[in-house]
């Protein structure tokens, strides 16, 4: 008889351990969407302000004339025939846009951000740059750099604040040409 009285009250302690755990998780879950409710204006307290000597204010190239120097760059090269691609990174070498001419070969890509972002990296023409490697050769492994002519620098005031690279022309000279007339695609659309 004992035993079945074990039975007997087993179920009855898994309904009231249920029920007290049902009223645990009611009273857990009002104190949580409590707490997720946003705070009052009062409670809300601003964070202080860096002082004015502690930051810095950056330039960089709009997005409008990235996309003015790439369709220059572009234009530039189909007047002479030629498949490439151009891209323009910002200061930070991010790329803000590029364009894939029709044709150009599926190395260029990769190649144009590269030289885009050499170029603002060292604020100097990826042509000069490789001038550069027979005293320092190690450049050449810096990850994202490429020293190949076709990558010129877009600066304000000296500093640079975007780079521009074109690749897929037969020579990197042409490539830098085709840079260049991106560069001054920019203050021409202006």
């Amino acid at each position: 008889m004992q035993h079945q009285a074990m039975k007997f009250l087993t179920p009855a302690k898994t309904v009231s351990c249920a029920a007290a755990l049902a009223l645990v998780g009611a009273g857990t879950f009002g104190v949580l969407s409590a707490s997720a409710q946003a705070p009052s204006a009062g409670a809300a307290t601003a964070a202080p302000a860096a002082p004015e000597a502690k930051t810095t204010t950056t330039r960089h190239l709009s997005a409008d004339a990235a996309t003015d120097a790439a369709r220059s760059a572009l234009v530039a090269a189909e007047k002479e025939g030629r498949q490439v691609t151009v891209a323009v990174v910002d200061r930070n070498g991010n790329t803000v846009v590029t364009l894939r001419g029709d044709g150009a070969g599926p190395q260029s890509y990769e190649s144009a951000v590269e030289k885009a972002y050499t170029a603002v990296s060292w604020n100097a023409s990826t042509s000069k740059l490789t001038e550069r490697l027979e005293s320092a050769p190690n450049l050449k492994d810096i990850p994202g750099t490429l020293f190949l002519p076709g990558g010129v620098p877009v600066t304000h005031r000296g500093t640079p604040i975007a780079g521009i690279g074109v690749a897929g022309a037969p020579s990197g000279e042409l490539d830098e040409k085709f840079a260049r007339a991106g560069l001054a695609g920019i203050s021409e659309h202006r």
